[in-house]
């Protein structure tokens, strides 16, 4: 069985994804991160750093990155705001945004606030009971 990949994107400082990946790491099993490949893909150089740092296996800056990879990536997380066209103060590229939200990846995108746009429905709680949910998920698929 080949590797499942899992993109991590972030942009801006890169702490929300470096969270995530730390997180990834010091919870799963070992039996499943021997079955997965954890890229951080930055939409800038500090945040590919800090997600590095914090555990990926590989990592990758820019647009041309975050196209590629996410044709192939079988989970994508992130905020859901790599979706929008030119979030993150306009570092998330509408290309980047179309790849993201195209790719036939699974998608797990964390509710957090993103300016001038609020989501219905949606209960707000503290990041790390957003990051919990998410563990417990990745879980369940892996």
């Amino acid at each position: 069985m080949s590797a499942i990949t899992i993109a991590v994107i972030d942009g801006q400082g890169g702490g929300i994804g470096a969270h995530i990946i730390e997180k990834l790491q010091k919870t799963l099993p070992e039996s499943s991160l021997e079955k997965i490949e954890i890229i951080a893909l930055g939409t800038n150089a500090i945040a590919t750093s800090l997600m590095m740092k914090a555990g990926a296996n590989k990592a990758a800056t820019g647009e041309n990155s975050i196209v590629h990879i996410s044709r192939s990536a079988d989970i994508i997380i992130g905020s859901w705001a790599i979706t929008v066209p030119n979030s993150m103060l306009g570092e998330l590229t509408p290309v980047m945004a179309a790849a993201i939200s195209s790719s036939g990846a699974k998608k797990l995108l964390l509710p957090l606030p993103q300016q001038g746009i609020e989501l219905i429905g949606v209960i707000p709680e503290p990041f790390p009971h957003m990051i919990d949910k998410l563990i417990d998920r990745i879980k369940r698929i892996l």
